[in-house]
């Protein structure tokens, strides 16, 4: 299990799910170009001290990201258009779950790269969760489901 940022825009909703991914024991990729610098002090200052216990992987572009898939992983794009509950979506251990950016969501490559598609449902008459809210909605379900919480 994997959670990937398609091109983020805001530093502490990456700094957030550097947080998440370092306390799930789940590997992060980061898709850019990110719409602020992201070196490896930018990436320290958003993840906090959690950044030593984060697996992150940072890729040029999408075609990189898509070039460093290893079959059987599957592209899970998190989109509110889809027509599916991520709790009706049966995850699977090598599933990737792929978060868009916050102010555009995911590309139509995405969208076309997508082995599935789900949303996180909501209230009526609301638009979106917080990127990093909805990461952890989704994880967390992702995790549960395939038994690959961490241990306490």
């Amino acid at each position: 299990m994997r959670l990937a940022f398609f091109q983020p825009d805001i530093p502490q909703n990456l700094g957030a799910a550097i947080r998440l991914t370092a306390c799930l024991a789940t590997p992060l990729d980061i898709i850019e170009p990110c719409a602020f610098p992201l070196d490896d002090r930018a990436v320290a200052r958003v993840a906090l001290d959690y950044g030593r216990g984060a697996r992150v992987r940072r890729h040029p572009s999408f075609d990189a990201f898509l070039a460093a898939m290893a079959p059987p992983e599957r592209l899970i794009l998190l989109t509110t258009t889809a027509s599916q509950s991520h709790f009706n979506f049966a995850f699977l251990p090598d599933d990737i779950l792929l978060m868009g950016s916050e102010s555009s969501g995911a590309s139509p490559e995405a969208h076309a790269a997508a082995d599935a598609r789900v949303r996180i449902p909501m209230a009526p008459g609301l638009r979106s969760l917080n990127v990093a809210t909805a990461a952890a909605l989704a994880l967390g379900e992702a995790l549960r489901q395939t038994g690959l919480w961490p241990e306490t």
